[in-house]
């Protein structure tokens, strides 16, 4: 599986930014697709996550409100909206993935990683 992630860039606060996190490679429908976050000097975090059947979606309560994670069957993408962006948001953006379709938010909980894209908000 590869997982190919695009979108970033740098914005102001309370600005918008779509990231995109196009998927190739797999055999099945029975797997989530997450978004994690890393900022200079910190831990990789949880960000948003949403399961390929069903669309089920979970965020991180630092988060909610302010971000959607959605998913295009066609283009075989999942989607991350950002609204309301904070300079704390400001991190290296990672797509991940992982089996089944339990609604896991730890970095140990997901086998498949893109690259990241760099998010900069500035205040």
């Amino acid at each position: 599986v590869q997982l190919q992630a695009s979108g970033g860039g740098l914005v102001q606060a309370g600005g918008s930014l779509r990231l995109s996190c196009l998927a190739s490679g797999r055999t099945s429908t029975n797997y989530v697709m997450g978004w994690f976050r890393q900022a200079p000097g910190k831990e990789r975090e949880f960000v948003a996550g949403i399961t390929w059947r069903g669309g089920s979606k979970f965020y991180a309560d630092s988060v909610k409100g302010r971000f959607a994670i959605s998913r295009d069957y066609v283009q075989d993408t999942v989607l991350l909206e950002m609204n309301s962006l904070k300079p704390e948001d400001t991190a290296v953006y990672i797509c991940a993935s992982r089996e089944g379709l339990l609604q896991k938010t730890g970095v140990r909980e997901y086998v498949y990683w893109g690259q990241g894209t760099q998010v900069t908000v500035s205040s």
